[in-house]
C-alpha cells in the first residue's frame, strides 16, 4: 500500500527539481527526503530516481507515479481543508517564535482570544531573537515568527505581514532629551549584534556613543539609568513591560522598529496558523489604536 507521506515527497521532488528544494518546501531535513524516496522505491519495487551529476532526475516510472501522487495529494488536501472548515477549527496546533517584548504584550492577548474562539487549537510559544526565529521558521520548527527589523527589507523566502511600528525612546533621568544632547554621556548598549542600530542612529546625528555598559536586560538598563550612570535607547514595546520610576523616556524622531509576522512556504497558511495570525493582527491594532 502506497504511503501518502512518501508520495508527497516524490511529488515535491518532481515539482521542485531537486531533493534540496523539496526538503525546503516540505520543511524536512534533506536526509529525510532521501530516506522516504528510498523506502518508496523498496515498497514499489521500481526505480523512481537516478543520479545525474550531483543531482537527481525521475525515471519514467518515477514521473508517472509523481503525476498520480500529485492528483492523490490534491484530493487529500482538499478533503482536509473541507473537513477543517466543517469542524470549525476544533483541533490544530500553532507554534510561534517571538522576542521578549512582543511575547509579553500582544501575544498573550492573541493566545487568550484563540482560547475563547478556538479552544481546541494548541498554541506553543518560544522566545528567540529574530535571527534565531527566522532559522526556526525555515527549519519547520515553528509555524510563524514575529520579528523586528529597522527597514522594510524582508528575506525573499518568507512571507511577511507588517503588524505595526515600534518607536524608539531615549531613556535617561532627564525628560526631553535628544541623541546629540547626550554625545558626551555614558551609554548602555546591548550586545554587539543588538547595538548596531543605536550606533547608526547616533552616527546619523554626528557622534559615536561611548558604550560604558553592556546589557540587553531592560531591568538592568533602567537600574543603571536611575542611578545616574548612563543613558540608552529602548523600544516602546519594552517600555510597556518595564519602566522604572524616575526614568524618563523621550521618543527619538525617525528611529523605530518595524514589527512583522512571518510565515514560510507557499500560501495559503494552515487554517490554525491563519486564525492565529488574524488574532495577532487584531491585538496589534488595539495596541496601536
Amino acid at each position: 500500500m502506497l504511503d501518502i507521506v512518501r508520495l508527497r515527497v516524490l511529488a515535491a521532488v518532481a515539482a521542485h527539481g531537486s531533493v534540496t528544494k523539496a526538503a525546503k518546501h516540505l520543511h524536512y531535513a534533506q536526509p529525510s527526503v532521501s530516506h522516504h524516496l528510498a523506502r518508496l522505491e523498496a515498497e514499489t519495487g521500481a526505480r523512481l530516481v537516478q543520479r545525474v551529476g550531483r543531482g537527481i532526475r525521475l525515471t519514467p516510472e518515477g514521473e508517472m507515479l509523481a503525476r498520480r501522487a500529485s492528483e492523490i495529494i490534491g484530493r487529500v488536501d482538499a478533503a482536509e481543508a473541507e473537513l477543517e472548515a466543517m469542524v470549525g477549527l476544533r483541533t490544530g496546533r500553532v507554534r510561534l517564535a517571538g522576542f521578549q517584548s512582543v511575547l509579553s504584550t500582544i501575544v498573550p492577548e492573541a493566545v487568550a482570544a484563540m482560547r475563547r474562539e478556538h479552544a481546541g487549537i494548541e498554541v506553543n510559544l518560544v522566545e528567540a531573537h529574530p535571527e534565531i526565529s527566522l532559522g526556526l521558521l525555515r527549519d519547520g520548527e515553528v509555524d510563524a515568527a514575529i520579528v523586528f527589523r529597522y527597514d522594510d527589507d524582508l528575506p525573499a523566502d518568507v512571507r511577511g505581514v507588517h503588524l505595526f511600528d515600534d518607536p524608539m525612546y531615549l531613556t535617561s533621568v532627564e525628560p526631553d532629551q535628544t541623541l546629540l544632547g547626550n554625545r558626551d554621556s555614558a551609554w548602555i548598549g546591548g550586545c554587539p549584534r543588538c547595538r548596531k542600530e543605536l550606533l547608526d542612529a547616533c552616527a546619523a546625528v554626528g557622534f559615536t556613543p561611548d558604550i560604558a555598559y553592556t546589557s540587553d536586560d531592560i531591568v538592568v538598563q533602567h537600574a543603571l539609568i536611575a542611578a545616574g550612570l548612563g543613558v540608552t535607547a529602548n523600544p516602546g514595546l519594552a517600555l510597556r513591560t518595564h519602566h522604572r520610576e524616575g526614568v524618563q523616556a523621550t521618543e527619538i524622531p525617525g528611529f523605530r522598529r518595524r514589527i512583522h509576522l512571518l510565515t514560510y512556504g507557499e500560501p495559503p497558511d494552515p487554517p490554525a496558523t491563519a486564525a492565529f495570525a488574524a488574532a495577532l493582527q487584531a491585538a496589534a491594532g488595539r495596541l496601536t489604536r
